[in-house]
């Protein structure tokens, strides 16, 4: 089967929800690898069940749903310029992957998860990055305190209540979240780099 064959089934075989057509019509310009498109479609996936409890547990949460979604779907969409990374360490994908949406006219407020992804520390990041790089992180069951505890004090500020109590929500989230995590990894195998 031909790659661009293959790439036609990681963007639409049965399982995760569909990319936004935006992010679908990039990986098929830029003839994204289909391990690359499966593992958008996951991250993406993740980041739709988080902000669907986002939306139900703090209704008056100012989020930028569309956003965080549009993030998840293109996060490493530099990788297609550093297809190595998709099976190995790096992080030249990062500010390649911003750069490179940019130049296909996805807007700066858009195109600035593909470098945020994995910076989580940086100061003044909004919610919305935050939210990428826990789906990021969560698709595959992986846990990092230090990004959740981020999260959970962005709650807690908006909401009033005890991190404590925000934290056992978002973790109970995150819990039910990684309890697919094996059937995800099973889902972005079956796809070559």
């Amino acid at each position: 089967m031909s790659t661009p064959d293959l790439l036609h089934r990681a963007l639409t075989d049965p399982g995760p929800r569909p990319l936004p057509e935006e992010a679908a019509r990039l990986l098929r310009v830029l003839g994204a690898p289909p391990r690359l498109a499966a593992h958008l479609r996951l991250v993406h996936d993740v980041a739709y069940e988080l902000t669907a409890w986002l939306a139900h547990q703090h209704p008056a949460l100012p989020l930028d749903r569309d956003a965080v979604l549009f993030g998840a779907a293109t996060h490493d969409i530099g990788k297609t310029a550093y297809v190595s990374e998709l099976s190995g360490p790096g992080s030249a994908h990062e500010k390649a992957g911003q750069e490179l949406l940019l130049a296909h006219g996805v807007p700066p407020h858009l195109a600035r998860f593909a470098a945020t992804h994995a910076t989580w520390t940086l100061p003044d990041l909004a919610l919305e990055d935050l939210l990428v790089s826990v789906a990021d992180k969560a698709w595959k069951n992986k846990r990092v305190p230090e990004l959740e505890d981020l999260v959970v004090r962005r709650l807690a500020e908006t909401s009033g209540r005890a991190a404590w109590e925000e934290f056992m929500e978002f973790d109970d989230a995150l819990t039910a979240v990684g309890e697919s995590a094996a059937e995800r990894l099973d889902f972005q195998a079956a796809y070559p780099v």
